[in-house]
């Protein structure tokens, strides 16, 4: 059995974006690796002005959550004073003693890699995978750098792929002034939003609590889903003329609960005697709404009861919900990072024309599938479902 390969991508990820993404999948795919780090700088020695580490690091967990040989690695962010390339490959190479480090860099890097501290010992740690970036340099200066680098021992592999020339400057430009852009994740990008991050203003106010709790009480990929909640929520609540912040708090606030264990969440409802349906006590994927709901108000201090009732519901539906119910319960079920099922994308097709019709369409889904396990759908989720078919009818 051969050694692990294990990929290395170094950056600030000033925000981390699709650029740093489709390099890591090439190179995953191109030069089977096993697994790729993702490393964000702590204190890069070349770079000012940056979102604070913790911030970076949260945002890197949540982009790469889904790609189960992404990991994210807090090495950099661990270490104080400056950090250096050099530093970290030999730290890698001591947790990794049998792998072979791959690290990637761009095309450009090759002429600048004999200004790195301590660059000849660097060439040695491990094998660099080169995406093609554009670079003012000619063919022949790059291949004659390359022939000076592997003569003093530097092992290089080409990461074929389209060129990827992604500027920051640029990206964080267009966060600034709200401009459409496909090369941020809407996970990043809600979450920038609700903090305020490169220009722009914070749209809530206890932000930095509320994501610190929910980073530490989710796992990664529940805040990731989290953040593709809200962000869904907020883009329906604007189509459909719902309060924005109450859907986007109520959508961030929605699993809150998620990955407390059943037998936590069963003494808290009945601790708070939030519940006597056996049904929902039962059933984790169920009871999270009502105890979530009971956290926003009791751990997170919501205090809005449309708020509050949405993030109750989003799990069963129930009969004469609001238009805020519908859209959190609708985001939760459509949201970027969801994983596929039958009836996905024409519910998204649906979803920005009517709220009944999309709302009604996802729960006859899923109450289908749960009489395919040979269950009963929920009793709320049916009287909902007669409710929506009754309104859409009268529309």
């Amino acid at each position: 059995m051969g050694k692990e390969r294990i990929g290395i991508l170094g950056g600030t990820f000033n925000p981390l974006h699709e650029g740093h993404i489709a390099m890591a999948r090439a190179a995953l795919e191109k030069c089977s690796l096993d697994r790729l780090l993702f490393l964000p700088d702590s204190v890069p020695p070349h770079k000012t002005g940056i979102a604070p580490a913790l911030d970076r690091w949260r945002m890197v967990v949540a982009a790469t959550a889904f790609e189960p040989r992404f990991e994210p690695c807090r090495m950099e962010l661990e270490r104080t004073g400056t950090t250096y390339t050099y530093d970290t490959l030999t730290a890698l190479r001591a947790a990794y003693p049998k792998a072979e480090l791959c690290y990637l860099i761009g095309t450009d890097t090759l002429m600048e890699l004999h200004h790195w501290y301590r660059w000849q010992e660097v060439l040695k740690l491990c094998t660099f995978l080169v995406c093609p970036r554009t670079t003012q340099y000619s063919v022949e200066q790059l291949l004659e750098q390359r022939r000076m680098l592997i003569s003093l021992g530097a092992s290089f592999q080409d990461v074929e792929m389209p060129v990827v020339n992604v500027s920051s400057t640029e990206l964080r430009q267009a966060i600034a002034e709200d401009t459409p852009t496909d090369l941020l994740s809407p996970v990043e990008r809600e979450y920038i939003g609700l903090c305020g991050m490169y220009g722009t203003q914070a749209r809530i106010q206890r932000h930095e609590e509320w994501l610190s709790r929910l980073f530490s009480d989710l796992n990664a990929k529940r805040f990731a889903h989290t953040l593709g909640v809200a962000y869904t929520a907020r883009q329906l609540a604007i189509l459909h003329h719902v309060d924005q912040q109450k859907a986007e708090v109520a959508a961030l606030l929605h699993d809150c609960a998620k990955c407390l264990p059943l037998k936590e969440m069963q003494r808290i409802a009945e601790e708070h005697q939030l519940t006597s349906d056996e049904s929902l006590k039962s059933s984790g994927a169920l009871l999270h709404a009502l105890v979530g709901s009971h956290m926003a108000r009791e751990v997170y201090g919501v205090t809005d009861r449309d708020i509050l009732q949405a993030i109750a519901c989003h799990t069963t539906g129930k009969a004469e919900m609001s238009p805020l119910d519908m859209v959190v319960y609708l985001a939760d079920k459509i949201e970027p990072t969801r994983t596929a099922y039958p009836l996905l994308h024409k519910v998204r097709m649906i979803a920005p024309l009517s709220l009944e019709k999309a709302v009604c369409a996802t729960m006859k889904g899923s109450a289908s599938h749960v009489r395919d396990t040979g269950k009963k759908p929920h009793p709320d989720t049916l009287a909902a479902i007669n409710w929506l078919e009754e309104r859409i009818a009268q529309s």
